[in-house]
């Protein structure tokens, strides 16, 4: 569900696999491999749990970082 009332996105598991496929091999075209870490800094939205998924569907341990931290907090998360 989005902030408005009334403003939502259904996503059917099919298109939830094919998109969290595509960023699987997206991820993995841009050099990401398995134990690699990586933080996911987006909204929350159907594309952030599709890129959660592809994390784990290729064995990159992710991290999750929503929006409305600082540059360094945001700096300190991804090192930690």
């Amino acid at each position: 569900e989005k902030d408005e009332p009334g403003a939502e996105v259904r996503v059917t598991y099919r298109e939830l696999l094919e998109l969290t496929c595509r960023l699987g091999n997206t991820l993995k075209r841009q050099g990401v491999k398995r134990g690699d870490r990586v933080t996911i800094y987006m909204p929350p939205c159907p594309l952030a749990v599709a890129s959660m998924l592809a994390c784990a569907r290729i064995g990159a341990v992710h991290a999750v970082v929503f929006a409305g931290f600082s540059a360094e907090s945001l700096a300190d998360r991804i090192r930690d």
